[in-house]
């Protein structure tokens, strides 16, 4: 059997632009897909909950590079800070202050819905404050002495009231609402809805998925389904920039839910860059915004090279994502086998999902094991000096059997460009 042949390769630009990242190409754009979506921020809330050590200096340090990364594109909007010690506060007073000088990003505070919690945000110069709501009978059941949904919500609204007395907006943070039960979740934002109409406020609500339980299929029951909830959310009358979700990547799910819920009409989700959080973590917002910029939903594209520095401050804290974290682990770009060098040599887009080195500012590498091949060594003398060596050239060819001895002989560590170099008769360009 023979195909025609095309007059050029079909490489989907539509799809796959060769300047940027990858688009969706819909058969049919979803009605309820805002016009535009965009990201917050919980690292010095959620991040540091889940076990990230920050001094002050270092908080306001993530703040200013989560400036740096959105810049003008609106991609992170908002940032939320613990208010319960002094080093909180302090990171919170020197983020505000860079946001009254020009910085992108709104400072925001989080706080245990209680009017006791709600006085203590009232004077610290927020324009808005996230509120925690446990949702599910989980936990209304069995967090609360007395327990119940009754007396729960009741001291939820009376927290809302505080803070719209103070003149805040309140963000609800619905906790556990992939195991909440409707009958408490629609008459609870029903009357918060119908106290901020009367302090001529419109309040938010963040969908939480806490434990990564939500399922991003719309033919899934309530609770569970995260598209079904969106919809009856803003079936309330709920503006699609009202509505937040906070996924954890639990059971593997978070970037999935969080792309199911903006396309059931949620414009803000709210995570972290690099995925820190409570154990598995938040959704990375790095690949949230990545898929986004794929929507065409954003305003601006961020500039996804800052992130390299962010990575790099979270290795120097004990901190730093795994070797294989997605876009930014040591070996994200990095192949070991001998037909994926080979194919990187001939035509580098054939195993690279998009231009890795300007769009993310990190090299596409190769790792030489028993497995590289004489293509692996070539990638990497072209990589670093920019010689163009075919496989029957006598250095190459002596290397790789080199090499090909020691793997033989037992070892198990792979050869990197700063042991190859001292091996090869060339030397890197100055």
């Amino acid at each position: 059997m023979t195909h025609p042949e095309p007059k050029s390769p079909e490489l989907y630009p539509d799809a796959f632009p060769p300047d940027r990242f990858p688009r969706f190409v819909w058969t049919k754009r979803p009605a309820t897909l805002p016009v535009t979506a965009w990201t917050t921020e919980t690292t010095h809330r959620d991040g540091q909950q889940g076990g990230l050590p920050l001094t002050t200096e270092q908080g306001l340090h993530i703040y200013d590079l989560m400036c740096r990364f959105t810049g003008e594109s609106g991609s992170i909007r908002q940032a939320e800070f613990f208010v319960y010690r002094a080093r909180d506060r302090a990171m919170l007073e020197g983020a505000l202050e860079r946001y009254q000088s020009g910085s992108p990003i709104e400072p925001t505070t989080w706080i245990r819905a209680t009017r006791q919690d709600a006085a203590l945000v009232a004077q610290l110069g927020v324009r808005e404050t996230g509120m925690l709501a446990s949702a599910s009978d989980y936990h209304t059941f069995y967090k609360f002495q007395p327990g119940g949904r009754d007396a729960a919500a009741r001291t939820y609204l009376d927290a809302v009231s505080a803070v719209l007395d103070a003149g805040l907006r309140p963000r609800l943070h619905l906790e556990d609402a992939t195991r909440a039960p409707r009958e408490f979740i629609l008459p609870l934002i029903e009357e918060v809805l119908r106290r901020c109409e009367a302090h001529s406020l419109r309040p938010k609500f963040r969908v939480c998925d806490t434990l990564g339980l939500g399922l991003p299929l719309e033919e899934v029951a309530w609770p569970r389904s995260v598209p079904g909830m969106i919809r009856e959310l803003r079936a309330l009358g709920l503006q699609p920039d009202e509505l937040e979700f906070h996924p954890h990547n639990d059971t593997h799910l978070a970037v999935w839910n969080s792309l199911s819920a903006v396309m059931a009409g949620c414009a803000v989700i709210n995570g972290t860059l690099l995925g820190k959080g409570e154990r598995s973590g938040n959704v990375p917002l790095e690949a949230v915004l990545l898929h986004l910029s794929g929507m065409e939903v954003l305003t601006g594209q961020p500039d996804f090279t800052v992130l390299n520095e962010l990575a790099a401050l979270y290795a120097d804290l004990g901190a730093g994502v795994p070797a294989s974290y997605p876009l930014y682990g040591r070996d994200a770009h990095r192949t070991r086998a001998g037909i994926h060098a080979d194919g990187l040599n001939k035509f580098w887009p054939m195993y690279a999902p998009f231009d890795v080195p300007k769009l993310l500012g990190r090299p596409l590498e190769v790792s030489l094991t028993r497995d590289s091949g004489l293509a692996g060594l070539i990638f990497l003398i072209r990589q670093h000096t920019g010689e163009e060596r075919p496989k029957t050239d006598p250095e190459v060819r002596r290397l790789h059997a080199e090499l090909q001895a020691e793997f033989e002989a037992g070892r198990q560590t792979a050869v990197e460009w700063e042991e190859l170099q001292t091996r090869l008769k060339v030397q890197a360009p100055v």
